[in-house]
């Protein structure tokens, strides 16, 4: 395929030096397109010998081939590695006053945009939302990484490393090979079918021990993914509740890797003692009808929502404003006060229900299930999704010593759709996440 690079005036683009060479090692034509800045990081015979062609950055060279249209109409795919601060404002803005930006207004080919810079520059509202029209208009901007950059400093700005950028344009080359179009979207579309929500779970999994497919960084730039993590907590009075063991470990590895794949991400955290993951938005709430409240106002937000958080079945059907005190009854010491329960509403299923016909979000539930005489965990596992309708759903086996705290897990993803599932594990949870990543993007597409 025919890859246009664009380089910016940053430190980091030597990087792109990396990034050429992989485009070029798996069979692609590169013409590189950088900044006059960026050659005074590395110069013009370098992109010139590594590349194969002549390399420019003004519209005056070369000129009967019109190379300002040309470039752009004949490319496959647009990569921009490193996207300054002053790029990414003359991109928004749509000024064509050198070669890379006249490229970028002619190309009808996926763009991705890699940043680079220091952190302020970065989390500048200018920039953020200069990065905000791209994305609109149907760019793909990976975000930056979070390491050591210029001199002393570290934090957000760092480029991704060639083979996570790469990793991205293999996926949207893949996928404009495939549809023949124009112009890739990685979001779904607004409106659709039922998409077959017969809730006929497909249990025909992988041999045990056969890898399931590792992540794709990048794969989920653009797309906005909602998140619940950790155990409700029922308030009895203002000192007890009723809660769960659940620590919110596999919600939050979901929501790190949702980002670090370039998602957008916002999480519903619930009783919980972790660090929010870098780069992602985070609500706190305590019980059940809180986060039931927050979902509903974030749901048509979001592509996708995965409901991992450990929702309480019950509630206690009265408060008590004061601490309940031990009973001293002389007739009988041993007695304890009766506590009446009510009900917790299914989110998960009114997710669904709210949903009806449409296709979006896609909805991803969790089945935290101890199984019981005469049915397994797996078999309690297909009867919730016949009765949530929901598209995935990720089944664990739980217990005091079991998933609830741990840092790996097991489990079994169904499918609502028909389609084989996945069984992933034992793995950390973080390879977890990717796994139902993984299954969930397929779902989306």
């Amino acid at each position: 395929m025919n890859i246009v690079l664009g380089v910016g005036g940053g430190i980091a683009a030597y990087k792109a030096a990396l990034l050429l060479r992989l485009f070029t090692e798996n069979g692609h034509s590169v013409t590189v397109v950088p900044t006059a800045a960026a050659l005074n990081f590395v110069g013009e015979p370098t992109w010139a010998a590594l590349s194969g062609k002549p390399v420019h950055t003004d519209v005056w060279s070369a000129v009967e081939q019109v190379p300002h249209v040309r470039i752009g109409q004949s490319a496959d795919l647009v990569v921009v590695a490193p996207a300054t601060a002053d790029l990414l404002a003359r991109a928004a803005a749509g000024l064509a006053d050198d070669l890379l930006t006249n490229t970028l207004l002619t190309a009808r080919c996926p763009v991705v945009f890699a940043p680079a810079m220091h952190t302020e520059m970065w989390e500048h509202p200018a920039t953020q939302a200069n990065v905000s029209t791209l994305i609109e208009r149907g760019a793909h901007v990976i975000p930056p990484a979070s390491g050591r950059l210029t001199g002393a400093d570290t934090g957000p700005g760092r480029l991704p490393e060639p083979e996570a950028i790469y990793a991205v344009c293999a996926h949207l080359l893949a996928a404009r090979g495939e549809s023949h179009a124009s112009h890739i979207s990685l979001r779904m579309p607004e409106t659709g079918g039922s998409g077959g929500l017969e809730s006929r779970p497909n249990l025909n999994f992988p041999a045990s021990g056969e890898k399931w497919e590792t992540a794709a960084p990048g794969d989920y730039t653009g797309w906005r993914v909602l998140i619940t993590a950790g155990g409700t907590r029922e308030p009895l009075d203002p000192v007890r509740f009723l809660g769960n063991r659940s620590s919110g470990k596999q919600g939050y590895a979901l929501a790190a890797r949702a980002a670090a794949r370039g998602a957008l991400v916002r999480l519903i955290s619930a009783n919980v003692s972790l660090p929010t993951p870098e780069g992602v938005e985070i609500e706190r709430v305590e019980s059940a009808l809180e986060m039931q409240q927050a979902v509903r106002e974030d749901v048509g937000w979001a592509d996708l929502v995965i409901m991992a958080a450990a929702v309480a079945d019950f509630r206690p059907a009265a408060y008590a404003e004061n601490k309940i005190k031990k009973t001293h009854d002389a007739a009988d010491p041993e007695a304890a006060p009766m506590i009446a329960l009510e009900r917790n509403p299914d989110i998960l299923a009114g997710l669904v229900a709210d949903r009806g016909e449409a296709t979006k979000p896609v909805i991803v539930g969790f089945a935290a299930e101890t199984g019981e005489p005469g049915r397994s965990v797996l078999e309690l596992g297909a009867e919730k999704l016949a009765r949530k309708g929901c598209d995935l759903l990720v089944v664990n086996e739980v217990g005091a010593e079991k998933t609830f705290g741990q840092d790996e897990n097991t489990v079994h993803i169904l499918r609502g759709d028909g389609q084989p599932g996945l069984d992933a594990g034992p793995a950390s949870k973080d390879e977890i996440a990717d796994a139902i990543l993984n299954l969930a993007i397929k779902v989306m597409a």
